[in-house]
């Protein structure tokens, strides 16, 4: 069967002109002129699609948008609205529609709206959030359930939470759930971009615009075109990009380094800091018109130790991938490794649980791993709390500063200027396992025994030091 489009719109030459082009992509459609025929008619019929004028006779687009999202929740809604109007664009995409379109009406990219907003799937289709996410506690329910409810949409979303906790993971499912699964899923860590590289990265160029471009690259956006792009540590981007950013988001286009002419682009976007971004936009480090533009809808990924609950599952997942990656049966995790588990208080979330678990999994040679194989630290201070410095009293009420500085009989014991101890122990063990290596010929069964760990522990060591 044919698909079905409902258009709202107070001007007979745009109703014409909406129902000729959808007429031509083989879409039935039927027209309304306020939004009073327009209730009336989805209370009749049932339809795939809906566009609306933002300004009606006897409302707006808006209260369109809020009346299909109560009484026909899953049906898509596009609002066109006056060019410029991006603030009332926003409102609409935060009322709940599916998209917006801004006039004089862009047809190629009208077209592309409702090729994408026909894709949908069911409202009752969770994909394969399930098998994905893996948890039960009340807060991965909210979240598994707001994933759904976002992939329907093409609304920016920006995705807070701690290091660790999985935003892009929650992104990826917004994007495989979502109408654009089958286009490109591309994951840009903005931190990790030159800064004299990003409009190139971002935007491509052409060949023999810069010293080095021997040919012609597309950038991130062009990658993305029909699909998801995300954008992590977006608050690590420096100001004179936000602008550039800013630009190509709001007209969907970007011009390549050298290029005389604007590409046209099909992106949605995504994004994502560990930092506070409104705290970010108060210090004058990130422009608040970009955060208002990626900031449409927030996303809330929880951290683990606010779902606790799911530690069980969790460590027997990551297990299990474990156990696959090294073709090694998984060992259980005792019941007291589980309880030192659920008592830490996990800084890194996720990402950490992955790290202690591979690292127990590779030293362990038991058939269970117990408390003193995950290496677990004493329970770091929850970071939501104030930190001792942020307690202390007033300089002037503290009692007089106790000299803590070494002796000088163990100045030579001092760690290297500018390294942790972390850094410091790496170098030490990085040496001792090259020489072991380089003493060997690079037979690692047998630096593995001068070394007295197992086989499997230096594999494990040298894919942590980035040495296989």
């Amino acid at each position: 069967m044919s698909k079905r489009a409902l258009i709202v719109d107070d001007e007979p030459d745009i109703r014409e002109l909406l129902e000729i082009t959808l007429g031509r992509m083989k879409i039935d459609t039927r027209a309304a002129k306020d939004l009073l025929h327009a209730r009336r008619m989805l209370a009749e019929e049932a339809f795939d699609l809906c566009l609306t004028d933002m300004h009606l006779p006897d409302g707006n687009g808006i209260d369109l948008v809020r009346h299909i999202g109560t009484e026909h929740p899953g049906l898509p809604v596009a609002v066109i609205t006056a060019f410029g109007s991006m603030d009332t664009a926003i409102s609409a995409l935060k009322a709940g529609a599916f998209d917006f379109v801004q006039k004089p009406v862009d047809l190629e990219q009208l077209r592309a709206l409702i090729d994408t907003a026909l894709k949908l799937s069911p409202l009752d289709d969770d994909g394969n959030a399930l098998t994905q996410m893996t948890g039960s506690s009340p807060a991965m329910r909210t979240l598994r359930g707001q994933i759904a409810r976002l992939a329907r949409s093409q609304a920016p979303i920006y995705v807070s939470g701690e290091s660790g906790s999985g935003k892009e993971l929650a992104a990826r499912l917004i994007h495989e759930q979502g109408p654009r699964a089958e286009g490109p899923f591309v994951p840009v860590n903005c931190g990790a971009i030159p800064t004299e590289l990003m409009e190139s990265e971002f935007f491509g160029h052409m060949k023999g615009s810069f010293t080095g471009a021997v040919a012609d690259k597309e950038g991130l956006f062009q990658a993305a075109h029909g699909g998801t792009l995300f954008l992590d540590e977006v608050a690590d981007l420096p100001l004179a990009m936000q602008v550039k950013l800013l630009r190509a988001i709001q007209e969907k286009a970007v011009r390549p380094v050298g290029g005389q002419h604007e590409v046209q682009i099909d992106v949605r976007i995504l994004s994502a800091t560990h930092k506070r971004l409104a705290n970010e936009v108060e210090t004058g480090r990130f422009r608040q018109d970009l955060y208002y533009r990626l900031n449409v809808i927030e996303l809330p990924v929880p951290a683990l130790r606010d779902r606790r609950e799911d530690l069980p599952a969790l460590a027997d997942e990551i297990l299990g991938r474990l156990a696959e990656e090294y073709a090694n049966k998984a060992p259980k995790l005792g019941a007291d490794a589980l309880e030192a588990l659920e008592a830490y208080d996990f800084p890194g979330n996720v990402r950490e649980l992955e790290n202690i678990l591979e690292r127990a999994f590779t030293l362990c040679d038991q058939k269970t791993i117990h408390a003193a194989d995950l290496n677990l630290v004493a329970t770091p201070v929850n970071r939501s709390r104030p930190s001792a410095a942020d307690q202390a009293p007033p300089a002037s009420a503290q009692a007089p500063a106790i000299d803590s500085s070494p002796p000088a009989s163990n100045a030579e014991h001092a760690l290297p200027e500018g390294s942790s101890l972390e850094d410091y122990l790496e170098s030490i063990e990085r040496k001792l396992i090259i020489d072991a290596l380089e003493a060997t010929r690079w037979n690692k069964t047998a630096a593995a025994k001068n070394l007295g760990i197992t086989f499997r522990a230096l594999r494990y060591r040298l894919k942590k030091l980035g040495l296989e």
